[in-house]
């Protein structure tokens, strides 16, 4: 085995694999596009602007063939390991969030003809928990399940295998009003917001072709929701790190007290 002196292997490019085993991916090089870091000049990360500059600057940036999804990222000041700082719910964006989903819907009687008529992309009862059980379903391919009250008892039996994708009160996938969450969903209206394990909400806000006034009230009502949901035990500040950016772009920080000021004062 030839060892190296420092001057030696400080100048070596780490390689995808050592011998027959792939180097573990903390290890490997990030690999930034020309396109990013060109973009990445324009955005002085020290800055803290007020929303509407942040969005307008994000837009100005959105260069990619498609149209970019516009994201909010939120540090709030919770420990999620608590269950009573645990952030979660649903709110609705005025502009919407310029993408539909496909959705299952399971209810029965007047509520699955409400849900049909509101556009869900199927519905049933009995019948579609038989076929999830024996595999005949691909439930996976629906964006969200929701359910009726009175199918949960039937319901609750696919836990083991809806698992995140379980329809919950707390993420407004229950609901006796099926036929407006529905049409909430469809419209692309309605977002879920749910904190990480880092204490930080991700939620979209609209596309990169929404006007800067959509973009803008949307941002004010997903933030007037966190606001309102904060825990009671969560001390000190609650917006502590807030933030959008776009798919393929550099995130803009947004001033908290500047965006807490925009909710308040709308």
């Amino acid at each position: 085995m030839v060892s190296l002196s420092r001057p030696e292997w400080e100048g070596i490019e780490p390689r995808l694999t050592t011998g027959d085993r792939p180097l573990r991916k903390q290890d490997r090089k990030k690999v930034i596009s020309k396109r990013f870091q060109e973009l990445a000049k324009k955005v002085n990360p020290d800055d803290l602007l007020e929303p509407t500059a942040a969005i307008e600057l994000v837009k100005s940036i959105a260069n990619t063939k498609f149209d970019e999804t516009v994201d909010a990222a939120i540090n709030l000041g919770v420990d999620p390991r608590h269950g009573d700082q645990m952030v979660r719910g649903v709110t609705t964006l005025p502009h919407g969030t310029g993408k539909s989903r496909k959705v299952l819907v399971f209810a029965k009687g007047q509520k699955a003809a409400d849900a049909e008529a509101a556009g869900a992309d199927l519905v049933g009862a009995e019948e579609l928990i038989e076929q999830v059980q024996k595999d005949q379903l691909d439930w996976k391919q629906y964006d969200l399940i929701l359910a009726t009250p009175d199918m949960m008892g039937q319901v609750g039996r696919l836990g083991a295998t809806f698992k995140q994708k379980m329809p919950n009160p707390k993420a407004g996938t229950v609901s006796p009003n099926i036929g407006q969450a529905v049409n909430d969903i469809k419209k692309a209206t309605r977002i879920e917001y749910r904190v990480d394990k880092a204490g930080i909400i991700h939620a979209p806000i609209g596309k990169a072709s929404f006007t800067t006034e959509q973009l803008s009230e949307n941002f004010a009502a997903l933030v007037d929701a966190l606001v309102k949901a904060k825990p009671t035990s969560s001390k000190g500040r609650y917006l502590r790190k807030v933030s959008v950016s776009t798919t393929m772009g550099p995130s803009v920080t947004i001033d908290p007290l500047r965006a807490q000021t925009v909710v308040l004062v709308k």
